[in-house]
Parts: C-alpha cells; structure tokens; sequence
C-alpha cells in the first residue's frame, strides 16, 4: 500500500445521517410541531365549542359564568331551571315583544334592527348623547350567557357571534328560548324565570298573567336596577306598553315557533 493511497479518505457508507446542526430541526420535527397545533386549534375552537353546544341542548349548564361570578361576589343567587311546557306562554310574548319580535323568523341576527341601531346611535353621536341603543337577539343573549361573560369588547363580540351560530344550527328555537328563560337575570339574584317568579311573585312561571309576564319583561334590560315586584314609574309604563305588544305577538303568531307543536 502506497502513502497516498493510506491518506485517502473512508468512503461515506451508503444510508448515513449527518447529524443536525446545533439549533436546526429536523423536517420530521418540524411537521409534528404544525400538527399539533392545528390539533390543538380544531380541538379548541371546534370539539369543545360543538361539544358544549349539543350536550347544552339537552342539559343546562350548573352554573353560567355570570353566576359564578354573582357568588364569588357574595351574593345570593337563586336558579331552577325547568321544561318550557312550565312556562306561561305569556312569559314568552312578553319577551319576544321585549327583546327580540323577529325571533320565530331570523336565524340569529336581525339584520334590520341592526341597521336601524347603527343609525339611531349615529344620530346620536351627533347630538352629543351618551344613550345607544343595542340590536342584540335573543339567540345572541343567550349564547353570551350560556357560553360566555357579561361586557363588551370585539373578542367577546366575535365569540357571541360564533356560539349564536351554532345554537341556531344545531338546537330548534324552542330550545333557546327555554335555555334563555332559564338563564336570564331577573333581579334579586334570580336567574331564571321560574326562580322570578317565585322571588318577585310568590307563584311559579307557569301561572304567570299577562301583567307579571310584561313586568319581568320590562327589567330584563336592567334587572339590578329595576324592580318587577315594585316597579317604579318607568318600569309600570314599560311593563303597560310591553303587555300590548305581547297581544299583537299572541295574535300575529309571532312566538309560533315557541309555542306551536313542533
């Protein structure tokens, strides 16, 4: 054997992996790290939101986060949750003549009261007044607080938006309007209607008039503040006006997809 032939170098084996660089990832690594995050993005704004919307259709929640909150604060919360077939059907004409006359025919979003609150606060924004009025549905309010917190802000907003969507695909409107009845603030820490009742009423929800159904109607905006037992003057005259739109509900069908068979 010759001296350069002794200074040739070893052939590199077929099949042999150079070792990363310091620092580098491997392809390999790098495709698991994507996966598991497109995983864990699926898993957190698909399954789990899904999940609670279809096991939220049969089941109320324990707890809301508005409650949780209420307790923690130290206050008395009183809940009972109960079928929709223990509801007056007055309590539904009030609420749909109060919140939301276009539920039995929007899938969540009322695109002409939005319209006309986005005018209505512009006009105001030129006078220099500080009262906005809002163009909330009842399926929005009850995806906020079934599903999420009270207040504002375009994160929250975008969620609302997003769980509205899958309780009007997935659940039928009389499945909201019971889940909304029950998870509603009525003051005095009531949550639910058959706990306004008793606490504002001393009778459960479904005995309730035409006259109790408007009052409770009435403090939904405010039920911290107003009262439905003792309503003052605004809330009478509210409560008055309410129970007249509550019978052109009743006559016009408008609350047919609650109250109707389905």
């Amino acid at each position: 054997m010759t001296a350069d032939s002794a200074a040739e170098p070893e052939p590199r084996r077929k099949g042999r992996k150079t070792k990363p660089r310091k620092g580098e990832r491997r392809p390999k690594d790098r495709r698991s790290w994507w996966l598991l995050l497109i995983l864990w993005t699926f898993t957190v704004l698909v399954v789990i939101p899904v999940g609670l919307v279809l096991l939220y259709r049969f089941a109320d929640p324990p707890l809301t986060w508005t409650q949780t909150g209420r307790i923690f604060a130290g206050d008395d919360v009183t809940r009972r949750p109960i079928s929709l077939d223990d509801m007056s059907p007055n309590i539904v004409n009030a609420v749909i003549a109060a919140e939301d006359n276009r539920f039995c025919s929007h899938h969540g979003f009322d695109i002409e009261a939005i319209q006309d609150a986005m005018e209505y606060n512009a006009r105001q924004q030129e006078r220099g007044a500080g009262r906005r009025r809002g163009a909330s549905t009842i399926s929005q309010q009850t995806a906020k607080n079934l599903f999420l917190w009270q207040g504002g802000g375009w994160f929250r907003k975008g969620l609302e938006t997003y769980f509205t969507v899958l309780i009007e695909t997935l659940w039928p409107k009389r499945r909201i309007m019971e889940a909304y009845l029950n998870a509603a603030e009525w003051g005095d820490g009531a949550f639910g209607v058959e706990a306004a009742a008793q606490v504002h009423f001393n009778k459960p929800a479904a005995d309730l008039t035409r006259r109790e159904a408007a009052r409770l109607a009435a403090v939904l905006p405010s039920p911290r503040r107003w009262d439905a037992s003792e309503p003052g003057p605004y809330v009478r005259g509210r409560a008055r006006m309410l129970q007249g739109r509550a019978a052109v509900v009743r006559n016009e069908g408008l609350s047919a997809c609650v109250l109707s068979p389905e």
